[in-house]
């Protein structure tokens, strides 16, 4: 325990948060209404007292509506909290103080949850034995010259995962499972799968506590990460000594280690709500400090959160000081952590005015595309909100890319069996041009994904025909019940082998059909390896072997993960399917090819008016003279149907690809492909084929 009490000074309003300099520590926090601020500081996360409390004086330590001062002498690595009062009106006003609570920095760059319990924050009164706490964080790190990747979107390929359930499981065999470090020890496996980007599910620091009653009565907890307290922290459960303040350094280390093997880093970030949650919820930082800005309100009773989210608040996104904490956010996380790209949770909730309104230019996203020091970043948006508004195709911006729910949707029917398809089918795999071209945006804006960690996974979508969430502890209530699967004649685990390859060679058609696609493919962490989440499609709260990867599986379905690699390779040999504008058919290549022909069973002749039709196959063009050209069929039909190749003078048709063999005839090496001599292949029922071309 310290024995002296440090010396201080009135400090600075700028930056916001806690700063480490040579000779102490700047504090600075924003509150427009608080009458009393104090900072107190601890020895550690979880002490019970402060060895001091510092009482800021309005006329010393207050500029406009920042709190400030500097601690001479003291050290990084001293844990602090705030404490603040001011007035309670919390219907006519929406100003929720409370004298007593411990308030976490909003700007912290490390935050403990060691002592938290947000049963206690939700209460009135002193919460200092449950109360999370802050450090100041040693900003001193060598990059040891990283900076962040610039790779080019039309040539991305996103791997989304958890951090925690990507090495959680014993089968892992990393040092530190569920950690930074732990994925750290998983880069080979990424580098050999191909993927160019990893997105991680929400790293910054979440409440793993805010789950339903009925689900923490389970003993289960906040898995996904959705709810966020601490936007400029990493979250303490991903690091290996979190106690030692050593977020920052940690999470560092992941992304220079991934840079270093040529992948960059996208977060997935959720500025749409925090886990403050409803009226009734805790009190953690922005309720305690500026309640009345940060989130939407009723207009008549401000004690009524506006819940555009699903989750209790939504956060007041275009309000001016809201836009710019929100803002300096994301800068911080490029400059000075430098991550790649964001996926924004429910974006639209970002697209809201103050009064929830749908704002056509919201200041905030014209803000986050129009940053300087975001230039290069990828922004991808979850172009909807839990409250109907829907903007696939309408997100406002340019750059901004969306996670394209129409070409999820297609996919799945196409793949089990669905009539009527074969023209949007067309559409969806050329970059959804309906939905982009006609605001001057490309194929690249289109981030096309058939699963993701919310839903079914890949060998689930053909495995259950409805959802089985009962484990979540809300009756199967929860999870979405329009997934558009199909279990391939009996629901869940089978032994019928027929059903089996069955299930196994419609994972492959997905795999084929999202990596044939123009725009930026999605996968989802573990469908390369057949993971199975037992039919649960909302697996948010299942910390625990029903979510975690069994790298056992990398044995056990080798011969999957082997085809997801050879099929990435594929497609990264194949500039003609990246290219970064819309195909027009009316483009040829150096030789006279078309850049795209569309046909059925035969050759120019497509089905577009066949409503019954299950195949499409058309011709691409290699962009440059040594590029293979490539034809493609795909036939959804329960029927073996027989297509006809296309001449092509000086080249001979060379099988890559036929979903419905054995490994490893199902997907072929250039080196091993075998020339077909007839001018028609027999495409077998559910099946994807795809051939090469090369100077015969």
């Amino acid at each position: 325990m310290h024995k002296k009490e440090y010396q201080l000074r009135p400090g600075n309003p700028y930056p916001s948060g806690s700063r480490a300099k040579s000779k102490g520590v700047n504090f600075s926090i924003f509150s427009r209404y608080a009458t009393h601020v104090e900072l107190l500081l601890f020895d550690a996360a979880d002490c019970d007292e402060p060895f001091q409390t510092i009482a800021l004086k309005e006329d010393v330590n207050r500029t406009f509506f920042s709190w400030h001062v500097y601690v001479t002498g003291l050290p990084a690595g001293t844990w602090y909290a705030w404490r603040m009062d001011g007035p309670n009106h919390v219907r006519e006003a929406g100003l929720h103080f409370d004298k007593d609570k411990q308030l976490i920095d909003p700007w912290v760059r490390a935050v403990s949850h060691k002592r938290w319990s947000r049963k206690a924050a939700c209460m009135p009164g002193d919460n200092k034995l449950t109360a999370m706490r802050c450090v100041v964080v040693d900003d001193h790190y060598d990059w040891e010259g990283d900076v962040p990747l610039r790779i080019r979107s039309e040539r991305a390929i996103v791997y989304e995962l958890h951090v925690g359930g990507f090495t959680r499981h014993p089968s892992s065999k990393v040092a530190n499972p569920g950690t930074f470090a732990g994925l750290i020890e998983k880069i080979p496996y990424l580098q050999a799968l191909g993927i160019t980007h990893v997105e991680l599910l929400p790293v910054m620091a979440f409440d793993e506590q805010d789950v339903p009653r009925h689900t923490a009565d389970l003993g289960l907890k906040n898995y996904w990460g959705y709810s966020t307290h601490s936007f400029f922290s990493p979250h303490p459960g991903y690091c290996v000594t979190p106690e030692q303040g050593t977020h920052v350094h940690e999470f560092r280390d992941l992304v220079k280690a991934l840079h270093q093997a040529g992948m960059g880093v996208i977060m997935d970030v959720v500025f749409n709500h925090t886990a403050e949650a409803g009226a009734d919820g805790p009190i953690i930082n922005f309720r305690g400090i500026g309640d009345d800005i940060f989130y939407h309100h009723d207009q008549f009773d401000k004690s009524i959160l506006h819940d555009y989210t699903g989750c209790g608040n939504t956060v007041n996104a275009n309000h001016p000081l809201v836009a710019n904490f929100i803002i300096s956010c994301l800068e911080y996380w490029v400059r000075e952590m430098h991550v790649d790209g964001f996926r924004f949770d429910l974006a639209s909730a970002l697209a809201r005015g103050e009064g929830g309104e749908v704002l056509q230019d919201p200041p905030l996203l014209w803000g986050i595309e129009l940053s300087e020091q975001l230039a290069k970043t990828k922004l991808i948006a979850e172009a909807w909100d839990a409250a109907g508004l829907y903007q696939v195709g309408s997100f406002p911006g340019y750059r901004w890319a969306e996670w394209n729910g129409r070409y999820r949707d297609v996919i799945r029917r196409f793949v089990r069996g669905d009539k009527g398809l074969v023209n949007e089918l067309a559409t969806r795999l050329c970059g959804s041009n309906d939905l982009y071209e006609h605001k001057g945006r490309l194929p690249i804006n289109s981030i096309n994904f058939v699963t993701c960690h919310d839903g079914f996974t890949l060998y689930d979508l053909f495995s259950y025909n409805e959802k089985h969430n009962y484990a979540n502890g809300e009756y199967n209530q929860d999870g979405c019940n329009n997934n558009l699967s199909f279990n391939c004649g009996i629901e869940g685990q089978t032994e019928d082998l027929s059903i089996l390859a069955l299930r196994r060679k419609q994972v492959k058609n997905v795999f084929a059909m999202l990596l044939l696609s123009h725009g930026v493919p999605m996968l989802l962490a573990g469908d390369e390896l057949l993971n199975s989440q037992h039919g649960n499609n909302n697996c948010y709260c299942q910390d625990n072997e029903l979510s975690w990867i069994d790298w056992n599986m990398t044995e056990q379905n080798a011969d999957m993960l082997r085809f997801v690699q050879l099929m990435i390779a594929l497609r990264k040999r194949h500039p003609s399917i990246m290219r970064r504008r819309f195909l027009t058919g009316k483009l040829v290549n150096g030789r006279g090819i078309a850049e795209i022909q569309w046909h059925g069973t035969e050759i120019d002749k497509p089905l577009w008016g066949d409503y019954d039709a299950k195949v499409l196959a058309f011709t691409l063009a290699g962009v440059e003279d040594d590029e293979p050209d490539l034809h493609v069929a795909m036939n959804m039909s329960d029927q073996q149907v027989s297509i006809e190749l296309p001449f092509i003078a000086g080249r001979a048709w060379r099988l890559a690809l036929d979903t419905s063999l054995n490994s490893p005839q199902d997907i072929v090496l250039p080196q091993n492909q075998k020339p077909v001599r007839e001018d028609f292949y027999s495409v077998n029922s559910r099946a994807v084929v795809v051939f090469e071309n090369g100077c015969s």
